[in-house]
């Protein structure tokens, strides 16, 4: 079954930008919930230094990256069947200099930002980073009006989604020993955020 995200398609670009710009020339990338793999592939082709680790929750999206996987070839790892709120991934104890997750926490139950920012503190390399990107509730930023609209559909669809704010991402991060790094701006009101261990900048 073949997936395609009109949000992934427009949005793919910008990131790619922003990860050329920060990541080094070579890396393994674990992706977590990688959906419809547009992201995986256009980053492989602008990241020839890179491998890329998909993962996806939902079974028949990743019937779909194993097709993309058999397509991009050995760049491209088999996906794996993550839940990202669990205490144990599925995932070697290498580590990766990226971990990546997009427009996930808002589509997704709270213990998953713990779970990202858990998981992420355990499996990161020295030096690596993850990369969270999406739509943001910041106490001192007004929020636009799409944002606002979004969250209240959200949470209509479901009372446990809905837009997270920074400072309580910024919470769980910090438990799990992760400080936010930089935060980018990014097109239609999203933030690419950068987070690694250490202290808080």
């Amino acid at each position: 079954m073949h997936f395609h995200s009109p949000a992934a398609e427009r949005n793919k670009q910008p990131i790619l930008e922003q990860l050329q710009r920060l990541l080094p020339p070579q890396g393994r990338a674990l992706e977590i919930a990688s959906g419809s793999g547009q992201h995986a592939r256009h980053f492989l082709a602008g990241l020839p230094g890179w491998t890329w680790q998909p993962s996806e929750f939902d079974a028949d999206k990743r019937a779909g990256l194993q097709q993309l996987q058999l397509e991009l070839g050995p760049r491209c790892l088999p996906p794996l069947a993550l839940d990202v709120s669990a205490p144990d991934w599925p995932v070697d104890a290498a580590g990766f200099e990226l971990i990546f997750c997009a427009n996930v926490l808002h589509i997704a139950p709270w213990a998953c930002c713990a779970g990202l920012m858990q998981g992420a503190a355990r499996h990161l390399a020295p030096g690596g980073c993850l990369v969270s990107y999406g739509p943001y509730l910041e106490s001192d930023v007004p929020t636009a009006p799409s944002n606002l609209a979004f969250d209240a559909d959200l949470k209509s669809r479901n009372p446990g989604w809905g837009l997270r704010n920074l400072d309580a991402v910024r919470v769980e991060a910090a438990r799990a020993g992760l400080y936010l790094r930089e935060r980018v701006a990014m097109p239609a009101n999203n933030l690419l955020l950068v987070w690694g261990p250490g202290q808080a900048g």
